[in-house]
């Protein structure tokens, strides 16, 4: 008997839906987005040779401008509600709820805690053009470390919590010596230093290490 030969179907996949959800995916996302506020200053960091990372999350970041003005931000914003909360209670701002939502969500900050009140009603994302006087860190008045203790106290002695200061080049070195006094004073002898990254001079002797590596793996390398 002749076989019977069965009709061929079309092999073509319908990608209709997978279009729909890829869409629906970049309007979710574009909608609920919330993109990093800018700093409220301008920093030019200084260059070095190191090629570390900073870490990704738990992350304290002290800004300090060319002009001296000190700022403070952390990376967490329910740390960050927290922080404001017991500001609020402990120097009695009469902060509301949605002020201090909106430091929760905002930039970092530089003002005397009596002019938050001031500052935090300002809506986050127009923040910066608000006049910013820096957290005061003399001897007589060190309301960073006010900042600091608080955050410790907040982070629950959490060991991965990590403190980066940002500097400009420009920045006298007495306001950096006393930001490391500070954070000397709570214990924290651990921190990270934002740079931007320049070539190892020859000669140096980083430079012979890194042309020593590179021989080695070169040889490595080889059958």
């Amino acid at each position: 008997m002749p076989k019977v030969k069965l009709p061929r179907k079309s092999t073509a996949i319908d990608m209709t839906p997978m279009v729909d959800v890829a869409f629906l995916l970049l309007t979710f996302f574009m909608l609920t987005t919330k993109f990093k506020p800018n700093d409220p200053v301008t920093v030019v960091t200084p260059s070095s040779i190191s090629t570390k990372l900073l870490p990704e999350s738990n992350i304290v970041m002290i800004l300090i401008g060319k002009d001296g003005r000190v700022f403070f931000d952390l990376d967490n914003k329910f740390k960050k509600q927290q922080l404001m909360s017991d500001f609020n209670s402990q120097y009695h701002l009469g902060l509301t709820k949605d002020q201090i939502n909106s430091y929760a969500i905002g930039g970092p900050v530089g003002v005397p805690f009596k002019m938050l009140p001031q500052l935090l009603n300002v809506p986050a994302d127009q923040r910066n053009a608000f006049p910013q006087p820096g957290i005061p860190i003399d001897s007589a008045n060190n309301e960073l470390d006010q900042w600091i203790k608080y955050t410790l106290n907040v982070n629950n002695g959490n060991p991965d919590l990590q403190f980066v200061i940002k500097a400009d080049d420009n920045t006298k070195y007495e306001v950096v010596k006393q930001v490391l006094k500070t954070l000397k004073a709570n214990h924290l002898n651990k921190l990270h230093l934002v740079t931007n990254l320049k070539p190892i001079p020859p000669g140096t002797a980083a430079w012979r290490e890194q042309q020593a590596a590179g021989g080695a793996n070169a040889s490595k390398k080889q059958p």
